[in-house]
């Protein structure tokens, strides 16, 4: 189990450059954030230095998990790698993209903690509205919004209405729509935070069984030490603010299910990544 992330990049470069940011294969890196900084309202009274000097590479078919106590800026962070607001230093790549330019080509979809789902649509219309605002025709439409609820095991549930459902029941909606038109990256922050520790359960299982099906990226975000290292291959320990990364713990579990939270390598993981944030907090 190593705290060390991937090799360390040129700090100087502005620019992420094809040479650095791919992966064994020659493939772009699915997201690659070099030398990254975000001051919120620079040069005012109200000044906030969010995120200093952060360097992390994420490959595709990752799953990455960013914690760190309240504030550290791990929202922040997955904002800027879905260019819902701009670095102050540094840059963010996407596929060997700029942010904005995957941003434009839909490369990646979001899951937050609230569902947000559309009361007067039905299940599978809630799935089918960025289909719609696409452009894709009605009947392609359906047939993807079929497809995505077998997915989430929901078929059964296509013409109920989001309140008919229960709250693990609508997450899983919101990740069908999420992933309805092919994205590559899933951004996903705290999407379960609201949920019962039994649901919630369940969907980390659920979650990991999209993931292994689909191959997707997903970037997820949590205040939970147990369910970050259940889920990830690696886990993105973050400082309090400003936020860094203090630390990038491997997480090698193999297949996880419901044996695994009782595994004693899972509890050296859970130790690892608590140890990991308690030295970022007094750094």
């Amino acid at each position: 189990m190593s705290h060390t992330g991937h090799e360390e990049r040129d700090m100087n470069s502005a620019e992420p450059q094809p040479e650095d940011n791919g992966t064994p294969d020659g493939a772009p890196a699915a997201v690659d954030v070099a030398g990254v900084s975000k001051v919120f309202n620079p040069g005012r009274s109200n000044e906030i230095k969010a995120l200093t000097g952060i360097d992390l590479r994420i490959d595709p078919g990752e799953f990455v998990t960013l914690i760190g106590p309240s504030g550290c800026g791990k929202s922040t962070l997955l904002r800027l790698i879905a260019a819902l607001t701009g670095v102050t230093e540094g840059s963010v790549a996407v596929n060997g993209k700029t942010a904005d330019q995957a941003r434009l080509d839909r490369d990646y979809s979001m899951v937050f903690q609230r569902a947000g789902l559309f009361d007067w649509r039905n299940v599978s219309r809630n799935i089918e509205l960025p289909l719609e605002l696409m452009g894709w025709k009605a009947a392609e439409r359906r047939e993807r919004s079929a497809e995505m609820l077998d997915l989430v095991k929901l078929s059964e549930f296509a013409r109920h209405h989001p309140a008919e459902l229960s709250g693990g029941m609508q997450q899983r909606v919101a990740i069908a729509r999420a992933m309805s038109f092919h994205p590559q990256l899933l951004l996903m922050d705290e999407p379960f935070g609201a949920l019962d520790e039994m649901t919630r359960e369940h969907m980390q299982n659920e979650l990991l069984r999209i993931w292994a099906e689909t191959q997707i990226t997903v970037i997820f975000v949590t205040h939970s030490i147990s369910e970050a290292v259940f889920l990830s291959t690696r886990v993105v320990v973050m400082s309090p603010r400003p936020g860094r990364i203090s630390a990038v713990i491997d997480v090698d579990l193999g297949e996880r299910n419901e044996a695994t939270r009782d595994d004693p390598a899972y509890f050296s993981c859970v130790t690892a990544v608590r140890d990991a944030l308690r030295e970022g907090d007094e750094s």
